[in-house]
C-alpha cells in the first residue's frame, strides 16, 4: 500500500539542475508603459516576493504571479536575495539590463493578471550596494582618550586603536581637559601628517579625540550584483548618488517605476555619525558639540551629560529624517511612485519617520500565545514582538497625517519552518487588524521555478506562503478573509477617542550608557517601557488612542471642542502620560489648544523641566512662565480644571481620566475581544476578533449609539442585521454568538438603512448525526487503495509510510439527514483538523474550514436521506522533512543563511516528533435550530 508515495519521498534529493529550468527569454524594454494601467487591489493581502539570486525567467515568473492571482493575492513586492548553490548560471546581476527585462516582464503580465507590483530599492537590507564607495558609507564616531602629565606629547600620527580604522578614520576634533576642568580646543594643533603639534602644559590632562569613523557594515543577504557597502543614510549626496543608480537602470530599460518602493526597518547597526554632524548639532542646538567631548564620552551619567547626548540624539534623528526618508521620498514621487517604509530602528521619533512616508509599515516577528481551544501550539516558536503598543506607531502616524494604509510586514517567524499552519495565521492577523493595519504584507513567498523539487526554493526565516507550501492548496480561504477584513478597514476614517503625546525628550535622557539610541522594535520594552505600558492600559481599558509627535502636534487644532489634525483627523482629548522633561513649545501648544476648548489630560504629574542643554537658561524661563499657568492640581484624585474654553484634566488613575475625558469606552475588550472602531458618514465600522478561551452568547453593549446594526462573517461574506436595544446611558447594545478565535465586522448606522434580512443566531443543537462508512483516499496518489476507516483518525497512525506524507487526504463518509428542513441550520464540526480541509457535500463545494472553530454551515447542500461529504485535509511538511533529515537527503541549497531556526541556530528536523495530519476526532453533523431575540 501507499508504494507510489514511498517511490516520491525516496527521490526528494534536490539538485541545483531539479531547481532550476531554463532561462526563457526576457520581455523586451518599454513593453510596460504602453500595456494596461498598473492596477491597485489594496484590500487583498499582499506578499513580500523574494528572488532568490534573480534566477527567475518568463516560465517561473508567469506561474507564480498566475498562482499569486488565482489564490487572491493582490499584489508582490519584489525584493532579491541571495541565491541557490549551483544555480549560479541562471542568476540575474541586481539593475542588470537583463534583471531590468525581467522585472519590465513582471510588471506587465502583473498588470494582466490585475496584481500590483512593488520593488525594494535595495538586494536585502539595508540601502547599498557595490556602487557605495567607502566615502559614501556607514559612518560611526570613535571617542578615544590619552591621558598625559606635564610635558608630555604624542608621538606619531593621532590614530584610533583599532587597526582597521586608521587607514578610513577622519579625525573630527582634539580637546584636552586638564585636571582643573580647562578645556582646550586642539583640532588646529593637528598637522598635515596627523600629528598633534601640542605638548602637555603643567598638571594632568586628558585628550579627547573624535575621528568619523566607518561601520564597515556590508548588505545583508544580498542577491548578486546587490552586494557592498551599507549607505550613509544621514549624508543626502550619499542617498542622491545611491538613488543615481535606479534612474540609470530604468532609464536604459525605459521600465516602468513600480507603483511604490519599499525600505525594511533601519537597521544600519552602529551607524551613529557623519561629518556634518558637528555643524549641524551646532545650528540645531545653539552650542558646539566639540567643546563638550568629556560630557558626551560619559553616555549621559550625570543630568548635563544626559542632555547634551539627548541633543545629539535629535540631530542625528532630524538628519536621518531630513536627508534619507524625505529624500528618498521627493525622488519616488517625482517618478509617480510612492514610497513603504519601517520605520522602526531609527534613532528617534519613529512616528516622525512613519509619518513622513505613503504608507508606514510596521511588522509582526514570532507568535504571539493565544489562549484558544484547539490552536495549534509549536513550542520552538519565537515569542512575538507583535505588541499593539508597538504596532499601533504605524497607524497612528497614518491616522494623525490621513494617510489611508498602514501596512505591516506579517508572519515573520510565526513558527518554526514547516510547522506554520493558517489556523496560527488568523488570531495574529487579527491582532494586527485591531491595532490600525489595513494592508498586509505577508512575509512571504520565495520565488521557486516551476517544477522544483521539494520543499521548493526558501528564504532563511519562515513563514512560506508560496505555491510550494502544501496548504497552499487551500490558501484563498485565509486570503479571502484578509481580503474582506481589510475592503471593511480601508473605508471610512479612523476613531479613536485620545491622542497619547509621546515624551520623547524625557525618553530619550532617562536611556543612559550608550549614545546611539535605536528605536528597534524587538527591544521597546526596555527603550520605551512606560510608554507601551499607558497605552497597553488604556487599550485594555476599554478605550483607544494614537500616538502622536510634538511635531505633529504642532499642527493641531481644535474645532467644536474636539482636537483635529492638519489633516482632519479628530479626537476628543490629549493625553500627557506621566514625564518630567518636555520642550518648552510642546507644552505652550498644549495650554494653547486647551485655552481654545479642547480638553488636556496630565497622568500622574506636570512636566517640570526642558530637556536638552543648548540655551538651557533661557529656556527654563519660558517653560516655568508656562508652568505658572497650570491649574494646582492633587494628582491623587481626579482635578477637573477650567482652562480658557477648554479643560486640563490631572489624576493619578487612567481610566477615571479617560471617562472624565468623555470617551467612548468599549466594554467587549473586557469579554477578551481585540477590536478596532472606524466612521463613516452614516455610523460607526467595527472589526472584532475574540482572542479568549471563553465565548459570548448574549448582549454586549458598543460604544455607539444605533438605529440598526449590520453584522459580516468575515469569513463566509454573510450578513444580517442584529438584534439590538439602547442602554440607560445613551448607547446601544447588541446581542452577539461569539466562538473562541471568530472575528466579525460591524456597522452601527445612527439611521436605519435599507431592509436586509436578519442575523441567523443560533438557538439549541439537537443530536448530532455521525457519519459512516468512513474511507480515506489520497487524490495525488491514485494508484493507492482507499482506507476502511471505523472514524476518522490521524493517517500518521495506519503505516509507516503516512507518518512521513505531505499532501491531501480524502475522508469519505455517509450521512443520514431524513429531513433537513427539520432545522434552521446544519454545521459540519470538523473536530480537530491538521491543518486545513475543503468540504464537498454531495458534489457541491460548501467550503474550506481553516480556523478554529473548524466548523461549516453546510445545511444549504444537505439532501433528504443519505448525503456524501467529503473532506479534504491537507496537513504541513514538518513529517516529510524529518523523514528527509533523518535519511540524510539535502535539501538545504541555498547561499548565505541558508535554512536556520527560529533561535538563530542550524535547523536540525531529524528528532522532530511525527506531527498529526488529517483529521483527528469525531465529525459531527449538528442540527441547529433558530434563537428568537428579545
Amino acid at each position: 500500500m501507499l508504494k507510489p508515495i514511498l517511490t516520491l519521498l525516496l527521490a526528494c534529493t534536490l539538485t541545483s539542475a531539479a531547481a532550476a529550468p531554463g532561462t526563457a527569454a526576457p520581455a523586451a524594454a518599454g513593453e510596460v508603459p504602453s500595456g494596461p494601467e498598473r492596477p491597485r487591489p489594496e484590500h487583498k493581502p499582499y506578499v513580500r516576493w523574494w528572488w532568490l539570486g534573480s534566477a527567475v525567467d518568463r516560465e517561473g515568473l508567469d506561474y507564480n504571479l498566475s498562482e499569486f492571482a488565482r489564490k487572491g493575492i493582490g499584489g508582490v513586492e519584489i525584493t532579491p536575495i541571495y541565491g541557490v548553490r549551483g544555480n549560479e548560471r541562471n542568476d540575474l546581476e541586481y539593475l542588470s539590463p537583463a534583471w531590468m527585462e525581467a522585472y519590465t516582464y513582471t510588471v506587465r503580465r502583473a498588470a494582466e493578471l490585475g496584481l500590483q507590483v512593488d520593488m525594494s530599492n535595495c538586494t536585502g537590507w539595508p540601502f547599498g550596494g557595490p556602487w557605495i564607495t567607502p566615502a559614501e558609507s556607514a559612518q560611526k564616531y570613535i571617542l578615544e582618550t590619552r591621558c598625559l602629565k606635564a610635558g608630555e606629547r604624542i608621538d606619531g600620527p593621532l590614530l584610533p586603536a583599532d587597526p582597521k580604522q586608521q587607514a578610513v578614520a577622519r579625525l573630527q576634533v582634539v580637546q584636552a581637559v586638564s585636571e582643573r576642568g580647562e578645556r582646550l580646543n586642539l583640532t588646529d594643533r593637528i598637522t598635515p601628517a596627523g600629528e598633534l603639534a601640542w605638548q602637555a602644559p603643567e598638571g594632568g590632562w586628558t585628550l579627547y579625540a573624535l575621528w568619523a569613523g566607518r561601520t564597515f557594515q556590508k548588505v545583508k543577504r544580498a542577491a548578486p550584483g546587490g552586494e557592498g557597502l551599507v549607505l550613509d543614510h544621514y549624508d543626502r549626496e550619499a542617498v542622491e548618488h545611491y538613488l543615481q543608480r535606479f534612474d540609470e537602470a530604468f532609464d536604459a530599460a525605459g521600465a516602468p517605476w513600480p507603483d511604490t518602493f519599499f525600505n525594511d526597518s533601519f537597521e544600519v547597526y552602529g551607524a551613529s555619525w557623519t561629518e556634518t554632524l558637528p555643524a549641524q548639532f551646532e545650528r540645531d542646538n545653539g552650542y558646539r558639540l566639540e567643546e563638550y567631548l568629556p560630557e558626551f564620552a560619559a553616555e549621559g551619567a550625570d543630568d548635563r551629560s544626559a542632555r547634551i547626548v539627548s541633543d545629539y540624539r535629535r540631530t542625528l534623528a532630524g538628519m536621518l529624517l531630513r536627508n534619507f526618508t524625505q529624500t528618498w521620498a521627493d525622488w519616488a514621487h517625482a517618478r509617480g511612485s510612492r514610497v513603504r517604509n519601517q520605520a522602526h530602528g531609527s534613532p528617534g521619533n519613529i512616528f516622525d519617520f512613519y509619518a513622513a512616508v505613503d504608507i508606514p509599515e510596521c511588522e509582526s516577528f514570532g507568535r504571539t500565545e493565544f489562549d484558544l481551544p484547539d490552536l495549534r501550539r509549536d513550542a520552538d516558536a519565537k515569542r512575538s514582538d507583535a505588541d499593539p503598543a508597538v504596532l499601533k506607531f504605524a497607524s497612528s502616524a497614518a491616522h494623525v497625517t490621513g494617510k489611508p494604509l498602514t501596512s505591516c510586514e506579517t508572519l515573520t517567524w510565526l513558527t518554526e519552518h514547516f510547522r506554520t499552519s493558517p489556523a496560527q495565521c488568523k488570531p495574529e492577523i487579527d491582532q494586527i487588524l485591531a491595532s490600525g493595519v489595513n494592508h498586509v504584507y505577508f512575509h512571504g513567498a520565495p520565488y521557486s521555478p516551476r517544477g522544483a523539487a521539494f520543499p521548493g526554493w526558501l528564504f532563511y526565516a519562515s513563514v512560506n506562503l508560496s505555491p510550494t507550501a502544501p496548504w497552499w492548496r487551500d490558501a484563498e480561504g485565509l486570503f479571502e478573509y484578509v481580503a474582506r477584513c481589510q475592503e471593511f478597514l480601508q473605508a471610512g476614517a479612523p476613531d479613536n477617542d485620545f491622542l497619547l503625546y509621546i515624551p520623547m525628550e524625557d525618553i530619550s535622557h532617562r536611556r543612559q550608557g550608550k549614545n546611539l539610541l535605536l528605536f528597534d522594535i524587538h527591544k521597546m520594552e526596555r527603550t520605551m517601557p512606560e510608554l507601551k505600558r499607558t497605552m497597553n492600559a488604556l487599550v485594555r481599558g476599554g478605550y483607544d488612542a494614537d500616538y502622536i509627535s510634538d511635531r505633529y502636534l504642532c499642527g493641531t487644532t481644535v474645532r467644536d471642542g474636539e482636537l483635529v489634525t492638519e489633516a482632519g483627523t479628530r479626537y476628543r482629548a490629549l493625553v500627557v502620560p506621566a514625564c518630567r522633561l518636555i520642550p518648552h513649545e510642546t507644552l505652550e501648544r498644549m495650554l494653547a489648544l486647551a485655552r481654545q476648548g479642547a480638553t488636556v489630560v496630565f497622568l500622574e504629574r506636570y512636566p517640570d523641566d526642558v530637556p536638552g542643554f543648548g540655551r538651557l537658561g533661557e529656556r527654563r524661563k519660558q517653560l516655568a512662565r508656562l508652568t505658572r499657568r497650570l491649574p494646582e492640581a492633587d494628582f491623587r484624585q481626579l482635578g477637573e480644571h477650567r482652562f480658557g474654553r477648554g479643560c486640563i484634566l490631572t489624576g493619578g488613575d487612567l481610566g477615571e481620566l479617560l471617562a472624565a475625558a468623555g470617551g467612548r469606552r468599549e466594554p467587549l475588550k473586557a469579554a477578551g475581544c481585540q477590536l478596532i472602531r472606524r466612521k463613516d458618514g452614516r455610523g460607526r465600522r467595527y472589526f472584532l476578533s475574540l482572542l479568549a478561551s471563553q465565548g459570548i452568547d448574549g448582549w454586549r453593549e458598543i460604544g455607539a449609539t444605533a438605529r440598526q446594526v449590520v453584522l459580516t462573517d468575515p469569513l463566509t461574506g454573510r450578513s444580517g442585521t442584529a438584534a439590538i436595544r439602547p442602554t440607560q446611558h445613551g448607547t446601544t447594545e447588541v446581542y452577539l454568538q461569539l466562538q473562541p478565535g471568530q472575528s466579525m465586522l460591524m456597522e452601527a448606522y445612527a439611521e436605519a438603512q435599507a431592509n436586509l434580512v436578519a442575523w441567523p443566531y443560533a438557538g439549541a443543537e439537537g443530536t448530532a448525526i455521525e457519519g459512516r462508512g468512513w474511507t480515506l483516499s489520497f487524490p495525488e496518489e491514485p494508484d493507492t487503495a482507499a482506507i476502511s476507516l471505523a472514524e476518522p483518525c490521524s493517517w500518521t497512525t495506519l503505516s509507516p509510510e503516512l507518518q512521513v506524507f505531505c499532501g491531501t487526504g480524502r475522508y469519505t463518509a455517509t450521512f443520514a439527514v431524513p429531513d433537513p428542513a427539520a432545522a434552521a441550520s446544519w454545521v459540519l464540526d470538523l473536530g480537530r483538523v491538521y491543518e486545513s480541509a475543503r468540504v464537498r457535500v454531495n458534489g457541491r463545494e460548501a467550503g474550506i474550514a481553516w480556523s478554529v472553530p473548524f466548523r461549516l454551515e453546510v445545511g444549504r447542500y444537505l439532501d433528504a436521506g443519505d448525503n456524501r461529504i467529503e473532506i479534504d485535509v491537507t496537513n504541513l511538511a514538518a513529517n516529510r522533512i524529518a523523514d528527509m533529515d533523518r535519511r540524510g537527503l539535502e535539501w538545504r541549497i541555498f547561499k548565505d543563511a541558508n535554512i536556520v531556526s527560529a533561535l538563530n541556530r542550524p535547523l536540525d528536523t531529524s528528532d522532530w516528533p511525527t506531527e498529526p495530519g488529517g483529521l483527528n476526532g469525531e465529525v459531527k453533523l449538528i442540527p441547529v435550530q433558530s434563537k428568537t431575540i428579545r
